[in-house]
C-alpha cells in the first residue's frame, strides 16, 4: 500500500486549494485507487479551509464504504475513530464534538438539512462516487447548491468521482473549476466467455468458481469475484472452498450485512494469497490492494419501484458497460492484470452505457417529504440535476396526502409529517409504526 503523500491525487493538492478559495465549487474526476476519498477531506483540513471548528462532511452511496473510510483515514491521522475522524449511518454513529472530518452515507446529510436549514458547523461538502447517481446524492447536491447561493455562501462544495459526465454538472454548478488526475494504472487484459451461460441452468458461483481456477496460476496476486448480493457471495465462498485446485487461497465475502470485524479481514493484507467475492462496493468506493485477476459475474442488485407494492425493491439486474470498466480496473492497480466477464463480447455490446439514474426509476415520496419538511413547497420546479417524471412527482405527493403527511391545497408538510421524517424508513413503514404505536402493538409490528 503506498504511503498517503504518494498518492497520485497530491498532483492536484495545490490546484485543489486554490479552487476551493477562488470559488467554493470544485469537480475532481480522478480514477478508483488515485486516493481522492481519503487524501481530499484531509487537504481541506490540513490547509484550513474549515476554520478553527468547521467540519468536512464526506458522502458516501454504501454504509460499508463510509465506515472503512473514516477507519483508513483515522488511522493515517493517528487519531481514534470517532474523534477528529468519525461516521454517521442509518441507526449508527461515531463522532464527537472534536469530529472535524465525518463521512456520511447520502440520506443522512439530507435529513440534517431538514431539521437544520443552514448546516451549523459545516464548511465543506464532499460529494464522492457522484457518478452513481443516487437519488440522496442528486438531492444533497441540489440543497447545498441552494444553500450556498443564499444564506451560506461560505460554503464549499467538492464533486468527485472517476467516471463524470463533467459537461451535465458543470453546467449545473457554474462557475466552477474542473481538476482531472490520470491516477496511474497498469493494463487489464478483458477476456470473454466462448458462448453464452445460462445461470438459472449453471449456477454463477460455479462458473464463477471454475474461471477462478482456470486463471489462478496466470499472475501472483489476489483475486477479486463480483457477485450481486449475500446469497451469491456465500454459495461462491462455499465452491471456492470446495475446489481443490485453489486450497492456496484463503477467501473471504464483502458485503454490507456482514460486521464490520469481518469486513475488515476482507480488506486485510495476508501472506498467503486471497480471494474476495464483493457486491459492487468494490468497484469504486473501496480500494483492495493486492488484486491483480477480477471476476465479473456482470449482475448486481438495483434499487427499482415495484408499483405491485408500492416501494422500492431490489432487483438483480445485468449492469452497464461502464460498471463493467469500472470492475475491470480493480486487476491493474498494483500490476498487470486480467479481468474475465462471464458472459460473450457480443451480449457486452448490447449492455446499456450507463445507469440510469435513481431519480428516473425510485419511488420519490421520501425524498419528497423531505423537500417539504426544508420548506420546499413546489417540488416539481426544485432546481433537480435532472428532472423526475411529473407522473412520478403526482404519485409520491399522492401517497404522502393518503398518509397524512402532507394535507391543504399546497400539498404543506403537517406534524404527522415531521414525525414519520424522524423515521430512518420509507414513510408507508413510518405511518404503519405511528399507528401501531396508538394502537398499542409496536412490537407485534416491528
Amino acid at each position: 500500500m503506498p504511503a498517503p503523500r504518494d498518492l497520485p491525487i497530491y498532483e492536484l493538492e495545490p490546484s485543489v486549494v486554490a479552487a476551493l478559495r477562488a470559488s467554493g465549487r470544485l469537480i475532481v474526476q480522478a480514477p478508483t485507487g488515485s486516493g481522492k476519498s481519503t487524501q481530499i477531506p484531509q487537504m481541506v483540513l490540513k490547509h484550513g479551509l474549515l476554520g478553527e471548528r468547521g467540519e468536512v462532511i464526506v458522502l458516501q452511496p454504501r454504509r460499508l464504504a463510509t465506515r472503512m473510510l473514516a477507519k483508513r483515514v483515522a488511522e493515517e491521522m493517528g487519531t481514534p475513530l470517532g474523534e477528529v475522524v468519525g461516521y454517521q449511518i442509518r441507526l449508527e454513529s461515531r463522532v464527537s464534538e472534536r469530529t472535524r472530518i465525518r463521512f456520511v452515507t447520502e440520506g443522512i446529510l439530507l435529513r440534517q438539512m431538514s431539521f437544520d436549514a443552514t448546516l451549523r458547523g459545516v464548511s465543506t461538502i464532499v460529494f464522492d462516487e457522484f457518478h452513481e447517481r443516487h437519488l440522496y446524492g442528486d438531492i444533497s447536491l441540489a440543497r447545498a447548491l441552494q444553500l450556498q447561493q443564499t444564506t451560506r455562501p461560505d460554503l464549499k462544495l467538492i464533486v468527485m468521482s472517476a467516471t463524470l459526465d463533467t459537461g451535465l454538472l458543470k453546467t449545473y454548478l457554474a462557475p466552477c473549476e474542473i481538476l482531472v488526475s490520470q491516477g496511474r494504472s497498469f493494463p487489464v487484459r478483458i477476456e470473454y466467455l466462448p458462448k453464452s451461460v445460462n445461470f438459472d441452468n449453471e449456477p454463477v458461483w460455479e462458473v464463477a468458481a471454475r474461471e477462478c481456477e482456470r486463471v489462478a496460476g496466470e499472475s501472483s496476486g489476489d483475486m477479486l469475484v463480483f457477485m450481486p448480493g449475500a446469497y451469491e457471495i456465500s454459495r461462491t465462498v462455499q465452491a471456492i472452498q470446495g475446489n481443490r485446485a485453489l486450497r492456496e487461497f484463503v477467501t473471504f465475502p464483502l458485503h454490507g450485512e456482514l460486521p464490520p470485524e469481518q469486513q475488515d479481514r476482507a480488506v486485510a493484507r495476508y501472506e498467503a494469497r486471497k480471494i474476495i467475492v464483493s457486491t459492487n462496493v468494490a468497484e469504486t468506493s473501496l480500494t483492495i490492494d493486492g488484486v491483480t485477476t477480477v471476476i465479473d459475474c456482470g449482475l448486481a442488485r438495483v434499487a427499482r419501484f415495484d408499483p405491485h407494492r408500492g416501494i422500492n425493491t431490489l432487483l438483480i439486474e445485468k449492469i452497464s458497460a461502464a460498471s463493467a470498466d469500472q470492475r475491470a480496473g480493480r486487476a491493474g492497480r498494483t500490476a498487470p492484470g486480467v479481468c474475465v466477464r462471464l458472459w460473450t463480447e457480443r451480449e457486452h455490446g448490447q449492455r446499456a452505457l450507463q445507469e440510469l439514474p435513481e431519480v428516473k426509476r425510485l419511488d420519490l415520496s421520501e425524498v419528497v417529504l423531505t423537500l417539504k419538511a426544508s420548506g420546499i413547497e413546489d417540488v416539481a420546479n426544485f432546481s433537480w440535476l435532472e428532472k423526475p417524471e411529473p407522473k412520478a412527482l403526482e404519485r409520491a405527493e399522492t401517497l404522502l396526502v393518503d398518509l397524512g403527511a402532507l394535507a391543504g391545497a399546497r400539498r404543506s408538510i403537517t406534524e404527522l409529517g415531521r414525525t414519520m421524517l424522524r423515521f430512518p424508513v420509507h414513510p408507508r413503514y413510518a405511518r404503519m409504526f405511528l399507528a401501531a404505536q396508538e394502537r398499542g402493538c409496536v412490537r407485534p409490528v416491528a
